[in-house]
């Protein structure tokens, strides 16, 4: 059994874009050692450019083969080529830069480094195989340099003092590291629109940066996007100001590595294309059921000027004349709880979007949806509210022992059902002058 090494050049084949479009890749164009690769054969893929190296690894699944390949992805048509069909058994979470490799004595000889422009594919011997092995196997330990563990805490005035990165920057690319700090926190991103959510599988969906017009794959969303053909690591931490706390090393899904949706922009702006990263935790991960509910509450602006509302929006109440409306009555809220001595909340990272949360003596929780009412929207608001509050309550009852839901609503609702409604399911429905009803126990 022969062992390979395939080069790919980007200038001439877009594979990113390719693997972006959900291609999977299960063939290679040869040029030389037609009669010699066969199935069984082992192969590693190699990305030249600025960031060379080792990318990914597989086996062939036959012998050469003449035909035509997929020209959208080629910088030029490449007409009928010879192609070797295979199956990658593993894209690295890091690539295996060429200098690495090039300082291993067992690569002194590897036409990869004596021929960088040679034809495809570069045959290995036993020795390059096993070095190329090595040095991937070694790619998947911690960053020697890395001294944070996922739970650990730090200002992040001292996290970029030791790691760089811009302290301003939801994603922050280090200039002197291997590293990109990612920043998420739930209380103060969605007034930007910045949606993040932990999904039941353990994965975790980051909104990318830009928080007017369109996002573009363009400055730290393109960092992540490239993070493992540059061999950075994806180092989340949950907060954005003062003490953040880490989340552990995370990866783009390999085969999704993000999608596209629609969110507001800044103060409930019109919508506008957001990037949403699919991100995979390595290793030991901080994640949902791991962490406690909420964090100390975050005021959310209310002198934001209000936009048209948009009925195509997350959230209705987030746009438009509900906005000020809504921000007020949180508020409001807020500073009841504190003074019946309850202590309020914001949702966290691991927690889904309430709006506000709190907190009694004995640990007990209560997750509220705030939402305005006007004539025209009060039926669409009750219905929404309801069910956003009992999605919220069971999601987090997995992580309190004891756990109530609380619908407050700008005014009293015209019609009365809505009370018994609320109440058959164990919901609390309540306005301004009801805060007795609401936090006496």
């Amino acid at each position: 059994m022969a062992t390979w090494l395939l080069t790919c050049n980007p200038n001439v084949f877009d594979l990113q874009r390719f693997r972006n479009d959900g291609h999977v890749l299960t063939s290679w164009t040869i040029s030389q050692y037609k009669r010699d690769v066969a199935a069984g054969d082992q192969f590693v893929l190699w990305m030249s450019g600025v960031n060379a190296g080792v990318i990914a690894r597989g086996h062939f699944t036959g012998g050469a083969t003449r035909g035509m390949q997929e020209t959208a992805y080629w910088a030029s048509d490449p007409g009928e080529k010879d192609y070797v069909p295979l199956e990658v058994d593993q894209w690295l979470n890091h690539h295996v830069p060429k200098n690495q490799l090039a300082a291993d004595p067992r690569m002194v000889r590897a036409t990869i480094l004596t021929m960088p422009g040679g034809r495809n594919p570069h045959k290995l011997n036993a020795e390059q195989w096993e070095a190329i092995l090595e040095a991937i196997s070694s790619s998947k330990d911690e960053d020697s340099e890395w001294y944070l563990k996922p739970g650990d805490e730090i200002r992040r005035v001292d996290l970029h003092k030791r790691y760089g990165g811009s302290s301003q920057n939801g994603i922050s690319p280090s200039g002197k590291t291997k590293n990109i700090l990612i920043f998420t926190a739930a209380s103060s991103g969605h007034q930007h629109g910045y949606f993040d959510t932990w999904n039941e599988d353990g994965t975790f969906h980051y909104t990318g940066e830009g928080q007017v017009g369109d996002q573009e794959m363009i400055r730290g969303n393109k960092a992540i996007l490239e993070h493992r053909e540059t061999g950075k690591r994806l180092r989340l931490f949950d907060g954005a100001r003062g003490t953040v706390r880490y989340l552990g090393e995370w990866v783009l899904d390999p085969d999704c590595p993000y999608s596209e949706g629609e969110a507001p922009a800044t103060g409930g702006g019109p919508l506008r294309k957001v990037i949403r990263f699919h991100l995979v935790p390595v290793k030991t991960t901080i994640t949902a059921p791991e962490v406690g509910v909420g964090q100390d509450y975050v005021a959310p602006d209310e002198s934001v000027a209000p936009v048209s509302a948009t009925l195509s929006a997350p959230d209705p109440d987030l746009v438009g004349r509900n906005l000020s409306a809504h921000r007020r009555l949180q508020n409001a809220l807020a500073e009841e709880a504190e003074q019946w001595g309850f202590t309020a909340l914001s949702p966290d990272v691991s927690d889904p979007s309430f709006d506000i949360a709190w907190r009694d003596r004995e640990g007990r929780v209560t997750v509220c949806e705030v939402k305005s009412l006007t004539t025209a929207n009060e039926t669409r608001q009750l219905r929404a509210g309801l069910g956003q509050v009992l999605d919220y309550q069971d999601q987090l009852r997995d992580r309190v022992s004891e756990v109530s839901a609380v619908l407050w609503v700008e005014r009293e609702p015209s019609e009365g059902r809505w009370v018994n409604l609320c109440r058959r399911v164990g919901v609390t429905l309540a306005w301004p002058g009801q805060e007795r009803l609401v936090f006496q126990a």
